[in-house]
């Protein structure tokens, strides 16, 4: 298997994927939306981006499955299957907040071999395989080199339907609101990923994310030289719904904390 041959090719299909995206926000309105569940939208833009890019990554590896969001194919791979998120942050499209992102990472088996991120708003994609370096656009990226985390600048997401760690949550969020440098929430986490990984954020934490959230943005922080646990200090990030991802040394400071408020 030639991965870099075929995560060039898959930047071109999330490229074209985002480009659908952006054209139909031009036009979108809000009576196009529905509801998934608590708080958690949905449109024909989702759907249809997702079946853009089965289509075409069905032609590229025509033995390959899919984990999508929104379920447009229900097929398994033997080898291989490719984790999807067709828009991460529909909420931000929907409402036009600049920051919304196409994700597709591929697992072998059990392992992350390939992984972009394309953020549609700037222009940015996001990208390794295995064996290969993270890059932005061509250029080569790394995780920060922050080791302080009154230096840090961290990125976190906040829950929308399931609540049964908020009140832990929001301890370990007081204590790093203290400590920290900031705070951010953008409203994707595949984005989130991404700038860790290029270090515009030296830390990234949240509970109740799906394996599309998360594939090829923890994907591209491996490569750039993070690390990457869940809230356990395992390596159940993918499906296990949650993560932090960082340098080696912010990593362990946010895994003390985790370990004092949320577990």
């Amino acid at each position: 298997m030639d991965y870099e041959e075929l995560c060039l090719s898959v930047c071109e299909i999330a490229r074209k994927a985002g480009g659908f995206i952006a054209n139909e926000r031009k036009h979108f309105s809000l009576d196009k939306v529905e509801s998934k569940g608590l708080h958690d939208l949905v449109s024909y833009v989702d759907k249809t981006s997702e079946k853009v890019i089965i289509e075409a990554l069905s032609t590229l590896l025509p033995e390959s499955g899919f984990i999508a969001e929104e379920g447009t194919s229900n097929k398994k791979g033997e080898r291989f299957n490719w984790v999807i998120d067709p828009l991460d942050g529909t909420t931000n499209f929907i409402q036009g907040v600049p920051v919304y992102a196409v994700s597709i990472g591929l697992l072998e088996g059990e392992e992350l071999v390939l992984g972009v991120v394309y953020e549609i708003c700037r222009d940015e994609c996001f990208f390794s395989w295995k064996g290969g370096k993270a890059y932005l656009n061509g250029d080569e990226i790394h995780v920060s080199k922050t080791s302080e985390m009154h230096d840090a600048l961290l990125a976190t997401g906040f829950p929308y339907s399931n609540f049964s760690q908020l009140d832990s949550y929001m301890g370990l969020l007081k204590w790093l609101l203290t400590e920290a440098r900031g705070v951010r929430r953008l409203g994707s986490a595949a984005t989130d990923l991404a700038y860790v990984a290029c270090g515009r954020f030296d830390a990234f934490f949240e509970y109740d994310l799906k394996p599309w959230d998360v594939a090829a943005g923890a994907f591209i922080v491996l490569q750039a030289g993070g690390k990457i646990a869940d809230f356990n200090r395992g390596e159940s990030y993918l499906f296990g719904g949650e993560i932090i991802a960082s340098n080696a040394p912010l990593l362990a400071e946010m895994q003390q904390k985790v370990d004092e408020f949320m577990n």
